[in-house]
């Protein structure tokens, strides 16, 4: 789950959307690794593709603004 992702390199900051994500949701070998947790957090690209997987909403934000991203929320 703390695999490093590489985000590539941006002249400008990429907008990237941060949305929950229920575990019952995710494929098992996913649910395995995220023993105890209801709900992670997901970083998806503009096109949709997600990103990240994280443990928490601060965490995510955190990542995506790491990486030279504009990270909004998702409802």
């Amino acid at each position: 789950m703390n695999t490093r992702f590489d985000f590539g390199d941006a002249d400008e900051a990429q907008i990237v959307y941060v949305r929950p994500v229920k575990v019952a949701e995710l494929p098992e070998e996913l649910r395995e690794q995220a023993e105890g947790i209801d709900t992670l957090y997901a970083v998806h690209s503009a096109e949709g593709e997600r990103l990240a997987l994280v443990r928490d909403r601060n965490l995510a934000f955190v990542l995506a603004r790491q990486n030279d991203l504009a990270p909004v929320t998702v409802h």
